[in-house]
């Protein structure tokens, strides 16, 4: 996936490395794009086919990339604060004139700042805010509650863990490790051997090694139920909440300010 230029960025096969990065992550969620569907869905029902959209924690713009294909009038502003991923989706969305990308911490009140528009069509993000713990989502979440127009929508794609139920998540995640298992002896990376592809890559070696100087390996922080996530949104000024997609793991829930 290595630039064939000597290395540099100019060679780089950029889409090579995004669809990478959507296999690896696929591995972990083999329903990841049913969920983007209907993601996309609920943009189209809720704000129509020509949505402003914030990708909040874009990484390599997975969601701006669906966004685009689906809605050619769209536009896309992706924030995120990993270098490496951010140097993937500036390669790939090179010239596209829709998106902008911005490094901003979610973790830093004023990360808004760093953005381009005061107000947005719809804010999207997936499999990216569980490093959060509760109390600085929630906190984030009145941020997006800002962000967001009357009218406009915040939808959220992630793990979403109902301890009420430990025998059926246990049964669920048998299953699905064990599905996991059969992809990997046919050649699914995981999250560590990509990473190590990218650290040997000469363009992306740099960007990957200062991504674990910020992140360390991985971080991981509460995974609250869906229901969590509609009563904190609704807490942050969001008019209605509720999940509208649902796996045995994870689900999507959208917010209508």
């Amino acid at each position: 996936m290595g630039g064939t230029d000597e290395g540099t960025a100019a060679g780089t096969d950029w889409r090579a490395w995004q669809e990478s990065w959507d296999r690896q992550q696929e591995w972990y969620m083999p329903d990841r794009e049913e969920r983007f569907r209907v993601m996309l869905d609920m943009v189209e029902a809720t704000v129509g086919p020509k949505p402003g959209v914030l990708d909040l924690a874009c990484g390599t713009g997975s969601i701006t990339d669906r966004l685009l294909a689906r809605f050619p009038e769209a536009t896309s502003t992706g924030v995120d604060l990993d270098p490496a991923l951010l140097t993937i989706a500036r390669g790939h969305f090179a010239g596209d004139e829709r998106v902008t990308l911005v490094t901003a911490d979610l973790k830093d009140p004023a990360w808004t700042d760093s953005l381009p528009h005061t107000s947005y069509d719809a804010v999207l993000t997936a499999t990216a805010l569980h490093w959060l713990h509760s109390e600085p989502l929630a906190a984030l979440y009145r941020q997006i509650g800002t962000l967001v127009r009357d009218g406009g929508v915040f939808m959220n794609a992630d793990h979403m863990k109902d301890a009420s139920t430990p025998r059926i998540n246990a049964a669920e995640r048998a299953h699905r490790h064990a599905g996991m298992e059969r992809a990997r002896a046919a050649g699914a990376l995981d999250w560590a051997e990509w990473w190590a592809l990218a650290a040997k890559d000469p363009v992306l070696a740099g960007p990957t090694a200062e991504r674990f100087r910020i992140y360390g390996e991985h971080a991981d922080g509460d995974t609250p139920s869906a229901q969590w996530h509609a009563e904190a949104l609704g807490a942050a000024g969001f008019a209605e909440a509720r999940p509208v997609w649902a796996s045995p793991s994870d689900a999507l829930v959208l917010a209508l300010k």
